[in-house]
Formats: C-alpha cells, structure tokens, sequence
C-alpha cells in the first residue's frame, strides 16, 4: 500500500486535479481532516505532477472539512528548473478554500553532506509500552497507527504536574506502507499531542499549519517521532519533531504552530483524575 492508497485519494484523469474523499480513516476524533493527512494527500499530489521528489512541504489549514465530504485538489507548478520545481497544491470544498499546500520538489547530486543532530538515547519500539487509544476514538485515522511510548507519560499519567518539553514515541501503520513523504506528514503532525507533556494537562491542539522537511527516505518498519515544544503563549503553542528512522537515519523534520485549548474533563485534575484520551490533532 502507498500513500495515495492510505489516503484514499482519487486522480481524475488530469493530472493537475484529484479528489480526497474525507473519510473517518484520515479523520480527527472531531470528526474533520486530520491536518498531517491533507499535507500528505497535497504532497501526493505535487509529485505526481511534478514527478520529482518533496525537499519542503508547507500546509496553511483555513477550515475545515467534515467527514464526509469531499475535498478538490487543484496543482500548480509555478516554476519548474533544472533540478527544482516549486509549486503548490490546494483544496477546496465547492468555492471555499480549505487548505493550500506549497512546496519544493527535486534533487540533485553534491559530493557533500552529513547530518547534525542525533537522534535521543531510548528504547526500540519492542521495549516500548504501547499507548492505547480509547473506544471514543475509533473511528479516526489514530487507531489506523500503532503508537509506542519512547520518552514521556502516557496519557493516563498525566496527573497535572508539569514535565518535560521533550517526548518521543515510535510510530507505524501496520502492514506494507511504503516509506514517502506523504507518510512523514502524517506522523509529523503528532507534533500537537507534545504540548500535554510539558503541562501535564490534556489539551487539545488544532494546528494552524504543518511544515515538513525531507533529509532522506530509507525503508524501516518503524518511525521514531522525537518533539521538541518550544513555547506556549497567548493560547497558541509552537514545537518541532526529528523523525528518525530505526537504524538512526535523519529522515526529516515537522514543526507546527497549534491553536491549544484545555480538555474539557482535564479541568478535574485540580481534584486529581485524569482522561486518557489523545490530543485531537490536526
């Protein structure tokens, strides 16, 4: 399965225009498009057109798109040179523009290179605990992927006390899914569940736009998503991930600004409950 297939998104027979069908499966809990998924089906959709690799992808999200309607992409290669094209892809239910996607695409050779940060010292995903996602939930793209645990609390322990701004879970989608970046798009918006580690608070995180840089792609079952948040203020939040791949190969970054609001039933931990359940994303 690739990503188009994961996506669920349809060509038309013009290569400039496709059609993502807003599914649960690459929905929110809130029952919307999960952001990492229209970041992703934009990316498709350029190096379709393009047919040339991603090096940079940007989302701006304007509204949203409730399960079960349908979402039109349009391309344009804005300028197309020897090794880059730049363009962008956007989509659009009827006349409203929903999201517009631009990026970077292409490749060249260079005999020079290296990679500058190092990926944290944690467990493999087989010694990881899985984090569970609650029945509420289950009809969302999140249950779609397998969540392990690597630096952090899981949801259930957050109990108010504020703890470290960085975390790190390992990820996958069960079965065959070829490694793209359309699939890191996807992981990278994980970037909005950061926030609650740091408060110890549930939160939820509706992102304002996801970017994703891509270093290189190498084949690997797992995907080990390492988030930095940066700052909260005036209600909106700010973080970056590395996402690495098992054999510690830079794989690319995602960072993301995110509109943060409490969870309703975390106003309770001033008595000392907690939810469990996962930040909505997206």
């Amino acid at each position: 399965m690739d990503a188009r297939q994961f996506l669920g998104l349809e060509p038309t027979g013009d290569p400039l225009r496709w059609r993502l069908p807003v599914t649960p499966a690459v929905c929110t809990p809130g029952r919307f498009l999960y952001g990492g998924c229209g970041l992703a089906a934009g990316i498709v959709a350029l190096e379709s057109a393009a047919q040339r690799p991603t090096v940079w992808a940007t989302a701006q999200y304007l509204a949203y798109a409730p399960t079960g309607t349908v979402l039109d992409w349009e391309v344009v290669l804005a300028a197309t040179g020897r090794n880059t094209t730049q363009g962008r892809a956007i989509g659009r239910l009827g006349d409203e523009e929903v999201l517009t996607v631009n990026a970077a695409l292409g490749r060249h050779d260079l005999d020079l290179g290296g990679t500058w940060v190092e990926p944290p010292s944690v467990p493999g995903p087989g010694e990881c605990p899985v984090q569970e996602i609650p029945p509420l939930f289950a009809d969302s793209v999140l249950v779609r992927m397998e969540h392990r645990l690597a630096r952090g609390r899981l949801m259930q322990d957050l109990d108010g006390t504020r703890g470290d701004a960085r975390s790190a879970f390992w990820t996958r989608v069960p079965g065959d899914v070829e490694p793209s970046a359309a699939t890191l798009a996807v992981i990278g918006d994980y970037v909005s569940g950061g926030v609650s580690q740091p408060l110890g608070v549930r939160t939820m995180g509706r992102s304002l736009d996801n970017t994703l840089r891509v270093v290189q792609l190498v084949p690997g079952e797992w995907v080990l998503c390492d988030i930095q948040m940066h700052a909260l203020a005036h209600g909106f939040a700010h973080g970056l991930a590395h996402l690495w791949a098992e054999d510690g190969t830079l794989l690319g970054t995602a960072s993301q600004s995110i509109s943060v609001r409490r969870w309703p039933g975390d106003l309770a931990l001033v008595s000392g409950a907690a939810t469990s359940a996962p930040d909505e994303g997206g």
